[in-house]
């Protein structure tokens, strides 16, 4: 983990009073920024704070689908807290979302991803991770248009479920939302990450160094 880190939450001091799409301020409970080890190799990409995530100020948490993200990492040696920790114990990974804000009523609009934007970009450039774990079919979109060749019509979550996508300076490697993974994908998902992703040889002077 870098030297400077102080916690997980919120590492880069994002601003948390954000005003920036007024129909949002005045619905969320809080802004939600990404959570976990600023030297990872891996990060994990949702569309926006589920109500748990929300409740708790850290994405991937909570009901919801949280706790099966974090079980599946858990897994992988990415987390050594138990699922339904509301701030898990990480090492190696970064959770963080295309949104920061979460209306209740509905998904985000296209203005509230691309006015988001620069928080994911710049936790992209700080971390400069090898691999991005898009979780859901919006994220999947958005970052691999932004970072592949491919044609926005050719992806779908679906079918890139547990695969590796080359990207410009990462890969990515697709996750079908946790709430709508089977048993049997959930451990697709385990086993190409093993298989094909984790037996590799990536940056040993990234993450924390306990691992």
């Amino acid at each position: 983990m870098d030297a400077n880190q102080q916690e997980f939450r919120n590492p880069f001091g994002m601003d948390t009073a954000c005003e920036n799409c007024p129909e949002l301020c005045g619905e969320r409970e809080r802004v939600v920024h990404g959570y976990g080890d600023v030297g990872a190799e891996f990060l994990v990409v949702g569309t926006r704070p589920t109500a748990a995530a929300e409740a708790n100020g850290v994405p991937f948490t909570g009901a919801d689908g949280g706790e099966r993200v974090q079980s599946i990492f858990a897994d992988l040696g990415f987390v050594r807290s138990p699922p339904d920790a509301a701030e898990p114990d990480v090492q190696n990974v970064f959770f963080t979302s295309l949104t920061r804000c979460r209306h209740p009523d509905r998904e985000p609009t296209d203005r509230e991803v691309d006015t988001c934007e620069p928080f994911l970009n710049a936790e992209i450039r700080m971390i400069n991770p090898q691999i991005i774990v898009p979780v859901g079919e919006r994220p999947l979109r958005e970052l691999a248009v932004e970072y592949t060749t491919r044609r926005p019509d050719s992806f779908d979550v679906d079918a890139e479920h547990a695969t590796t996508i080359r990207g410009r300076g990462f890969e990515l490697v697709p996750m079908k939302e946790p709430t709508e993974m089977t048993d049997a994908e959930a451990d697709a998902f385990r086993e190409h990450m093993r298989e094909n992703v984790l037996s590799r040889d990536y940056r040993q002077t990234k993450g924390r160094q306990s691992r």
